[in-house]
This record gives structure tokens, sequence and C-alpha cells, in this order.
């Protein structure tokens, strides 16, 4: 079953690696390029050794540690989450597609609670403002979230 996952994981990520070998060569000549092979690889956890112990995943982000953040910072963590979450999403059908078992489900309902509860915090920065018109913008920008 694990060998299963891995040769699935492993051709997958092989094909995608072998799309970008040109891009990769080319920026690995230069000293300024990224390290990143592959930007289809943010969507895949990194592969861990089975003997190791399972990881701790952290708890979600409570509002009243967002409401001391920043507009930038609350936006840079709302990417962030959104990237997690597109990375579980994908693992967990990768997985449910070959019949396996998703390993740590709790964490996608974590991801999804500290994404509500910044919308929240935003909604209620849109409501304290004093003029309607930038409230009324920032609540359509909030919506479309």
């Amino acid at each position: 079953m694990f060998l299963s996952r891995f040769v699935g994981r492993t051709a997958l990520l092989a094909a995608a690696k072998s799309e970008s070998s040109a891009a990769t060569t080319a920026a690995a000549a230069s000293a300024a390029a990224p390290t990143n092979l592959n930007p289809l690889e943010q969507f895949f956890e990194a592969d861990r050794n089975p003997e190791d112990e399972k990881p701790v995943y952290g708890r979600s982000w409570k509002a009243s540690e967002l409401r001391v953040k920043s507009w930038d910072d609350l936006h840079k963590l709302w990417y962030v989450l959104l990237k997690e979450k597109n990375m579980l999403m994908t693992q967990r059908q990768m997985l449910h597609a070959q019949s396996l078992r998703f390993p740590n489900p709790e964490r996608i309902p974590k991801v999804r609670k500290s994404m509500c509860r910044i919308k929240q915090v935003l909604t209620e920065r849109a409501i304290e403002d004093p003029d309607p018109r930038r409230s009324a913008e920032m609540k359509r920008m909030i919506n479309a979230l």
C-alpha cells in the first residue's frame, strides 16, 4: 500500500519535473535563482521517513490573535492558509483516488477555522470604519475572499 502511494507520487512529480527541467537548468546557472525546483511541489507535503515519529501540527488561529495583526499581515496569512488548504485538499484527493487513508484529517478544519476567523476580523474592521464608502469597499473585498 505504501509502495503504490510512493510510486504514484513519484510518477506525478517526475512528470512535473521533466516539464520544467530546461527552466531548472537555466535557473541553476544563475546565482540569484531560488531553490524551488517546481511550483507543483508546493501542492505536496514533503515525504517523511516512516520510522520517524508522527509530526505534531499546530492549532488554528484565534480571533484575538488576529485582531492585533495589520492588514498586510492578515493578507499574507490568508494566502499562506489558502496554499496550505490547497496542499491538503490535493493530498486528500490523491490518496482517495488510490483508496488510501488521509493521514491527518484534523488539519483541514483547523485551516478552515483560521480562514473564517480572518474574514470575521476583517468584517469587524470594515464595520468599525467611519467612512461608508471605504467600509462598503472593504466588505466587497472580504466577500470576494
